[in-house]
């Protein structure tokens, strides 16, 4: 086989590292989920398999779902970026519709498809990034110089973030509202512009933790969970035990005592925490280092976008990495006492069919930008 030609098929091969890091931490997901979750699924269900079974099909789903992204050109992404917002925001409001979304624990954020669920939150933040990397390739110039280009994206992530706010889901809201902020000051927005209107957001998020008494408690739970550990404090606490407990190696996997009811629903948002107990600082600075190393090879495949003068991808691939990274440092600050208790999931690794299929397909278009990237500089 000639040079040429061996080159030419490398460039269809997605980029190894980056699926291999993907593929880590879908692993580490199943393993941990299937841990953290034996006993729960036993009693309520009378299965112990049944989250991990089930986390399966998303994989499989997921995995399915990426491979159909990755045929899909960026092309037309970039010229359907508005259809996907327009069914993102169609979605979250049809979630508020009673009779069609499902009310959990006083937030209702799910649609029943049959004997799985959507949650539209997790679509909205794939539709928002790609929507927002197409404005600001069509509107560079406004975006980069006039007020207009910086206030219409506002407008519209306004309406999604009032929609996020219904349900409720604040750490939604946050990491929506997070990677648009990042992206716009990426792609260089006017920083004037740029700090006035992050100094209103900021305050807007102030007003709104204020506002519901659920997130104050929240806020002073997180400042001293002790004061009242069987109560405001009681999902704090229990997941600073297991972090205890896991020291340097770990109590073993699967001989966690945190997930025998003492931390509720610990397969969802405190996954981490069972991880940490299970497999010590050295296990859980391990799941640390492959997140650092997703994020940093995805902004290093936006970089070569910007080279490759694909600024469309490259948008792309730095609201996937903030997604990912925002995400991850919440989970985990929540789950470490870092930050106040919020509802969200750490990518690949919670137990959550839409969370996982909608980081599998964001990842998988992060790999086609990277494709197509390096069929131009091959061509070059």
């Amino acid at each position: 086989m000639s040079v040429a030609r061996s080159t030419a098929l490398f460039s269809y091969v997605p980029d190894i590292t980056l699926s291999l890091l993907g593929i880590g931490l879908m692993l580490v997901g199943l393993v941990a989920i299937s841990s953290a979750s034996i006993e729960y699924a036993d009693w309520h269900y009378q299965n112990p398999w049944f989250h991990t079974q089930r986390h399966m099909i998303y994989l499989l789903l997921a995995l399915g779902g990426a491979a159909a992204v990755y045929r899909v050109p960026p092309q037309v992404w970039l010229e359907t970026g508005w259809v996907w917002l327009f069914v993102a925001l169609a979605l979250l409001i049809l979630v508020l519709i009673p009779g069609i979304g499902r009310e959990v624990n006083g937030s209702q954020r799910w649609l029943p498809l049959g004997p799985f669920t959507l949650q539209p939150s997790e679509f909205a933040k794939l539709a928002m990034v790609v929507y927002l990397a197409g404005y600001m390739v069509r509107r560079e110039h406004e975006v980069r110089h006039q007020w207009q280009g910086f206030l219409k994206p506002m407008a519209v992530l306004f309406a999604a973030t009032l929609l996020l706010m219904i349900e409720p889901d604040f750490g939604a809201t946050v990491i929506v509202v997070a990677t648009a902020f990042g992206m716009l000051f990426l792609a260089g927005v006017k920083l004037g512009h740029f700090m006035l209107v992050l100094l209103g957001a900021v305050g807007a998020m102030l007003v709104l933790v204020v506002s519901e008494p659920y997130r104050v408690k929240r806020l002073t739970a997180y400042t001293d969970p002790w004061a009242d550990p069987y109560n405001t404090g009681f999902q704090l606490t229990q997941s600073l035990i297991a972090f205890g407990r896991g020291e340097w190696f770990g109590v073993g996997l699967g001989n966690s005592v945190q997930k025998l009811f003492y931390l509720p629903e610990a397969h969802t948002d405190f996954v981490f925490a069972i991880w940490a107990e299970e497999m010590g600082f050295v296990g859980a600075i391990a799941v640390i280092g492959l997140y650092a190393a997703l994020i940093g090879r995805i902004f290093w495949v936006g970089r070569k976008a910007v080279a490759a003068r694909n600024d469309f991808g490259a948008y792309v691939c730095y609201g996937v990495a903030l997604v990912f990274s925002g995400q991850a440092f919440v989970n985990m600050g929540v789950s470490s006492g870092l930050l106040p208790t919020k509802g969200l999931t750490l990518p690949f690794v919670s137990y959550g069919g839409t969370s996982l299929i909608v980081c599998c397909a964001m990842l998988a278009l992060v790999l086609r930008i990277d494709r197509d990237t390096r069929a131009v500089r091959r061509r070059s």
